[in-house]
């Protein structure tokens, strides 16, 4: 068997483990009635205990934005994908009572700079001041990783876009497409593209359809910054919904076998990257 026949293999037999294990697990939630809601509230840096923390950013919505606002997908996205990180991964994850610590941080809160990762949520709202901007920028210039998720069509994206740019000018950092052969996207699990996610409404509501805005988002993309090394600095999944994969897993078999396997596999990755890049 050549390398490249083993490698397609090995994709294959990871893919059919991560179906099989997470529909054990998804089939004891549902018998559990779901993860509730937990102990969530803003962080400040006594927070942080040196294990993984899910760390979510609250902004502000703009009149004339796109979407919902910050706390879309919270907290059970937060808290579901870091329990799947701790169990497909040797990452040490901080818990209270069995459950774990999500975060809720400000842009101008001390507490951002001890986060890894930050998850903006429906960013096609999304407002920043020249403070936030300023704050936003010595974040991921230190080393911080921003993914902003949950946005659809041209309108959103040229909105988040405009904002973005207060943080990160466009000549000094070029938005890239990223594709299959970028390590995020086998940092653990081998995807071939951006799952487009929907939402569990959408989904139900269309007898499993997953562009929201139809033709105007027919396909998902993953778009990033990346720092003078190459590495990704903010990532942006347009176009798909993936914080409903994670918020919506016990909510839904069908959808969770569509729409969660995928999900998870992405996000991760997504995780993995951004903890060890």
């Amino acid at each position: 068997m050549t390398g490249r026949s083993k490698g397609r293999v090995l994709a294959a037999t990871v893919a059919v483990g991560l179906v099989v294990w997470l529909a054990a697990e998804v089939d004891a939630q549902f018998r559990r009635g779901g993860r509730g809601f937990g102990n969530v509230r803003r962080a400040t840096e006594r927070d942080q205990d040196g294990a993984f923390h899910f760390c979510r950013v609250q902004f502000r919505s703009g009149i004339g934005g796109d979407g919902g606002n910050w706390s879309v997908d919270f907290p059970r996205a937060d808290i579901n994908l870091t329990v799947r990180l701790g169990e497909l991964t040797r990452a040490h994850i901080s818990r209270t009572n069995g459950e774990p610590n999500p975060l809720v941080v400000l842009l101008t809160d001390d507490a951002l700079f001890q986060c890894p990762f930050v998850m903006m949520t429906e960013v096609g709202s999304i407002v920043f001041n020249e403070q936030e901007a300023a704050r936003l920028r010595e974040y991921v210039l230190k080393g911080g990783f921003v993914w902003a998720d949950d946005f659809w069509g041209s309108y959103a994206w040229d909105w988040w876009e405009a904002q973005l740019r207060q943080v990160l000018p466009a000549g000094d950092f070029p938005i890239v497409d990223l594709d299959s052969s970028h390590p995020l996207f086998s940092s653990q699990f081998v995807i071939k593209q951006t799952p487009q996610i929907a939402s569990i409404n959408f989904w139900a509501a269309t007898g499993g359809g997953t562009s929201e805005r139809g033709a105007d988002s027919a396909v998902a993309r993953s778009r990033a910054i990346l720092d003078a090394h190459g590495r990704i600095m903010v990532l942006m999944t347009h176009n798909t919904d993936i914080g409903d994969s994670f918020e919506r897993e016990g909510d839904d078999p069908s959808y969770f076998l569509t729409m969660s396997v995928p999900g998870y596999a992405y996000g991760v990755n997504t995780l993995l990257y951004a903890l060890t890049h």
